[in-house]
């Protein structure tokens, strides 16, 4: 689509317009959003537009889209498939050689995992190797209570922050501001990492790392945003990392 608009304004409501005509998600909805932060940042993205529309460019626009267009509609089952990436979280599969890697391993994910033990009162099961362990199921109870209790926009961002990273502990712990997003990142791919030390960088691997590293920038800036209003009246935070 090429751009036709000349100006971009925010509505009282926080909906976005193009000169006169209200924006709309590709399900027909206005594009309207809980907060003036995440508002005035995709208002931006419309701004920012040339001759014509990027999608790539925008992915605050398309996880704002995603929240009214596919998860409104069934947040139940939308935080039910995010749960299922409880039973093989990242953090709870560990190497089992060498020493450094486990070392590694245990620095980065450790603390989100003792985090999670206070904020959610659950107990984790720690696996060396890669067979398949089951997690107690208060925990996966207790985990699937706080994804449940996250709204439309909330649940939106979290997706692409767990399949990224492949933790959904860890994702938690950024929506809930024990962690910032370079943090996490980072425990993330202590893996990838490892391996590009022992045997070198793969050019291919570099470019998907940096375009998933574009997804979870976008869906954690959101997050933020989503978050800016109530975080500049009571700015500390229970971060770890602080």
């Amino acid at each position: 689509m090429k751009r036709f608009w000349t100006e971009v304004s925010i509505d009282a409501d926080r909906s976005i317009r193009l000169d006169a005509r209200p924006v709309r998600t590709p399900g027909r909805a206005p594009l309207a959003v809980p907060t003036a932060a995440l508002a005035a940042a995709i208002a931006e993205e419309w701004r920012a537009v040339g001759e014509t529309i990027d999608p790539r460019a925008m992915p605050l626009t398309g996880l704002a889209n995603a929240a009214i267009d596919r998860v409104a509609a069934i947040p139940g089952d939308f935080a039910a498939g995010l749960v299922r990436y409880a039973e093989n979280d990242l953090l709870c599969y560990r190497a089992d050689g060498p020493t450094p890697l486990i070392a590694r391993q245990a620095a980065a994910w450790d603390p989100l995992l003792d985090w999670a033990s206070r904020r959610y009162d659950v107990h984790f099961t720690i696996v060396a190797g890669i067979m398949h362990r089951p997690q107690p199921p208060a925990t996966i109870a207790r985990l699937a209570e706080a994804v449940a209790s996250r709204d439309a926009f909330h649940l939106a961002p979290l997706s692409p922050l767990v399949t990224l990273t492949g933790t959904l502990v860890g994702a938690l712990a950024l929506a809930e501001h024990a962690v910032d997003a370079d943090s996490l990142w980072a425990a993330a791919m202590v893996d990838e990492d490892w391996q590009s030390e022992q045997w070198g960088e793969d050019t291919l691997a570099t470019q998907v790392r940096t375009a998933k590293r574009h997804d979870f920038d976008a869906a954690a800036r959101f997050l933020a945003l989503l978050d800016a209003d109530r975080m500049s009246e009571n700015p500390r935070s229970a971060s770890f990392t602080h």
